[in-house]
């Protein structure tokens, strides 16, 4: 999916992928950061193994209710969760300027792993443009 860039036009490439957070760490995950808007019932940061929590990058609970993983509703969940994420620039280029520096794994806890938020996250990030806001 195409989006318009954020900030200013300097490319660079870099390297996300995501994972379910119930799958092991490993060290080709690179830089792990957690996307839910809450922490993961009964998982202590031992567990989970993220280097950052960036709670701003997870959709809105009001996003997450009305989606209920509805796939139906998949194209207008991006598009509305691509407007939430713009209204969180300093959350987006904190992400970027991880992923900047090497891999990049996005963590979720959502059990469909095809229709996710943070497929949108990566999808997103790796086209987009980085800028200063």
């Amino acid at each position: 999916m195409k989006r318009e860039p954020l900030g200013s036009p300097t490319r660079i490439m870099i390297d996300i992928q995501t994972k379910r957070v119930y799958e092991p760490a490993i060290p080709r995950d690179g830089f792990r950061v957690l996307v839910d808007r809450v922490w993961l019932r009964g998982m202590t940061k031992k567990d989970v193994q993220s280097d950052l929590w960036l709670k701003d990058m997870a959709p809105s609970t009001a996003l997450c209710t009305w989606f209920s993983h509805d796939r139906s509703k998949w194209e207008k969940f991006k598009k509305r969760y691509f407007s939430e994420l713009d209204a969180q620039p300093e959350a987006v280029v904190k992400l970027l300027d991880a992923a900047a520096k090497g891999r990049l794994t996005l963590l979720f806890s959502a059990r469909d792993t095809e229709y996710s938020s943070d497929q949108e996250e990566g999808e997103g990030c790796v086209v987009g443009q980085v800028g200063g806001g």
